[in-house]
């Protein structure tokens, strides 16, 4: 078995490469009329959030909501052959969280310098929001009142902070 070095460069190639024959087929094939209609199985890829800080953009413009999808598999492998990666481990989160949040604000955009340019505690609730969709497969979290001590859940994903 031959071994393969991928590089950045040339990883959209290798994947072009590797697709399944199917995928060409369908290319070579005329368009529809109408695209397909997808049945909707209750899989929820996309969920919003509110920084608890929020992007100031060049303008100065602050943007608070956003949204991330689902990851992929792709998602998780790619920044492991990314080069700002491969010399500083830490840089994995920037660059995956630049490929699965779709949104901030206006930013439809968004690349790792944006996710670069955060405060600290927006870059740890996206991290731990990425967690918790993707691992988990929601946004709530149990919490315990420090008063009472009683336990309720709370949605992550909108809301400021502290309010219910």
């Amino acid at each position: 078995m031959r071994r393969r070095t991928v590089t950045a460069g040339n990883l959209e190639e290798l994947l072009q490469v590797t697709e399944p024959a199917q995928a060409s087929e369908q290319t070579a094939a005329p368009p529809a009329a109408a695209p397909p209609r997808r049945e909707d199985h209750g899989l929820r890829t996309e969920f919003e959030f509110e920084l608890p800080r929020g992007y100031v953009d060049e303008a100065g413009t602050v943007h608070r909501h956003g949204s991330m999808r689902l990851a992929t598999a792709r998602d998780e492998l790619r920044p492991q052959i990314d080069l700002r990666v491969k010399e500083n481990p830490a840089y994995l989160s920037v660059v995956l969280l630049s490929q699965v949040i779709t949104r901030i604000g206006s930013i439809s955009d968004v690349h790792a310098g944006i996710v670069e340019r955060m405060y600290a505690t927006d870059v740890a609730f996206l991290q731990d929001f990425y967690r918790r969709v993707n691992s988990e497969g929601h946004t709530r979290a149990a919490v315990t009142c420090p008063h009472c001590e009683g336990g309720f859940e709370v949605d992550l994903s909108g809301g400021r902070l502290g309010e219910s």
